[in-house]
């Protein structure tokens, strides 16, 4: 088949499945997806595509939701055509995005510590398909889906959220709601039916203002063209290093709330890099105790050495550092069980 033909191919495929249905849970995800997919009928007027977050671990989720629901479900294979009426997983340890008509698996930098993650398919459904997307936020932790939900939103397409007080993990939807102007915020149970109603309704199209840097930000994630040169156009240096790849994190201009991405293609929310810096520096201080254990025990022995071969004085020296380093000891230990949590004040 000639490039012509397979365009013209591609283009009627894409006519025939314009509405695209997207979906990202992470905690408490393995039970509130198959309840919200098994009330959707068998023919589903459009493709569904769900990111759950379960990084390079083996996934069940297509078995499970072939159990429960009407639609069959698999994992998306890199490069297949969309169809209506399917659900399409994101497999372990891969991003799964949309191009035009066909499903694209990458497996490019982590974002929110994530692979796959919610944004890169959320943000690549608006670029390929702007006001017919429905974005769906479920239960999970921190705030993957946020940015995303965003970029549908300013497309034209739908923002549903998962009601927190429904989720088994709120903090997901709650950052979407802070995020977006949400369409609709529902209960578990009634997120089958709202979905089933907005396919069925045509949507206008919209213009999107910041289009362009959505598309830099894309290029900057799948590692197209020069990523420091995409990165100056739409972001500044910012103080904080990448807790990833300890590169240097960039500040994305005119976003609320604040987003960063390093030159390799992580990013994060504010929320997640406040969480990742909070354990970095919990390892940190625990591996600093570790060592101070370590060399007061050291010590111990050398102080010992020193008393066994009658030499006093030096054994006298080093036992005043070791009531420093027992100090120290305890200032660490102290600190260390004193560092608040991240997760909970989200």
């Amino acid at each position: 088949m000639d490039t012509a033909t397979t365009q013209e191919t591609h283009q009627r495929h894409l006519r025939s499945t314009d509405r695209l249905v997207v979906i990202g849970a992470s905690l408490g995800g393995v039970t509130a997806l198959p309840a919200l997919l098994s009330g959707l009928p068998k023919d589903f007027p459009c493709p569904v595509l769900v990111v759950l977050h379960i990084d390079a671990h083996r996934s069940e989720l297509p078995s499970l939701l072939n159990r429960q629901c009407a639609m069959p479900a698999a994992h998306a294979v890199d490069g297949e055509m969309l169809q209506s009426g399917r659900i399409y997983v994101a497999p372990p340890d891969q991003h799964m995005m949309v191009d035009g008509p066909v499903v694209v698996l990458a497996r490019s930098a982590k974002e929110h510590h994530c692979r796959p993650a919610i944004d890169p398919l959320f943000r690549s459904a608006a670029l390929s398909r702007g006001a017919n997307v429905i974005g769906v936020v479920m239960t999970g932790m921190l705030s993957d889906g946020s940015f995303g939900l965003q970029a549908i939103k300013a497309a034209g397409g739908v923002a549903l959220v998962q009601h927190p007080e429904d989720a088994v993990e709120p903090s997901m939807p709650r950052a979407a709601l802070r995020t977006v102007d949400v369409d609709h915020c529902l209960p578990l149970n009634e997120l089958a039916a709202k979905l089933t109603e907005l396919v069925a309704a045509p949507r206008p199209l919209h213009p999107w203002a910041q289009r362009r840097q959505a598309e830099i930000e894309q290029a900057v994630f799948l590692r197209k063209g020069d990523p420091v040169e995409n990165l100056a156009t739409i972001a500044v240096p910012s103080r904080y290093v990448c807790p990833d790849c300890k590169g240097g994190l960039w500040s994305l201009k005119d976003v609320d709330p604040p987003r960063f991405r390093c030159h390799t293609g992580h990013a994060f929310g504010l929320e997640t890099l406040e969480h990742s810096q909070s354990e970095n520096t919990d390892d940190a201080l625990w591996t600093a105790t570790r060592g101070v254990q370590e060399k007061i025990m050291l010590m111990e022995e050398v102080v010992a050495l020193y008393r066994r071969l009658g030499d006093h004085e030096q054994a006298d020296k080093i036992e005043r550092d070791l009531q420093i380093a027992r100090q120290l000891l305890q200032t660490l230990q102290d600190v260390a069980a004193a560092m608040p949590g991240s997760v909970a004040r989200f």
